[in-house]
């Protein structure tokens, strides 16, 4: 084999493995994807819906009001809106959200779902933790019944686009 097509090889063999160690890095700590499950995030994703997430803007910073997080969970991974961050206090009262006492305006409602959202709480947030709601109240398995509060550790993303089905590629925040 000449020098020439050895070198080629190696080159082409070095590329290949800078590509893969790549794909590693960014896949493992900076985006990922993930598929909602069900119709409780409805109207803002829907099921069989794939999300990227990102990974690295926890590490940074904090989940925010109003993030469309990915929590994981041992038995699987729930896409869902945070409601209330550390130390708030969260009510539903007459089909309408207050957190910390305000009235939370919800823009990504529509009104067929906040007629739907029965009352609850007052509940206080613990520390180190968050409360967090699918858009579609009626039926979504949220921190009102069954999800719990939200450790800050099981957060590992914030949704960021949909890109499948193609066709409804969008951004989620």
């Amino acid at each position: 084999m000449s020098e020439t097509v050895k070198k080629e090889i190696w080159d082409w063999t070095k590329a290949i493995i800078i590509a893969f160690f790549l794909a590693f890095v960014i896949r493992n700590y900076v985006f990922a994807t993930s598929i909602v499950e069900g119709t409780s995030m409805d109207p803002t994703l829907r099921d069989g819906e794939r999300v990227i997430y990102n990974k690295m803007v926890y590490i940074m910073d904090d989940p925010e009001r109003g993030d469309i997080v990915i929590i994981q969970r041992p038995t699987k991974n729930y896409v869902k809106r945070v409601i209330g961050l550390p130390g708030d206090t969260v009510q539903v009262k007459d089909h309408e959200l207050y957190v910390n006492g305000k009235k939370s305006q919800q823009e990504y409602l529509n009104q067929q779902a906040i007629s739907q959202t029965g009352d609850f709480g007052p509940r206080s947030v613990p520390e180190n933790h968050y409360f967090v709601m699918g858009d579609n109240r009626d039926i979504s398995k949220d921190s009102r019944n069954g999800l719990g509060f939200v450790k800050r550790e099981e957060v590992i993303g914030r949704s960021e686009l949909v890109v499948y089905p193609f066709d409804e590629w969008h951004m989620t925040r």
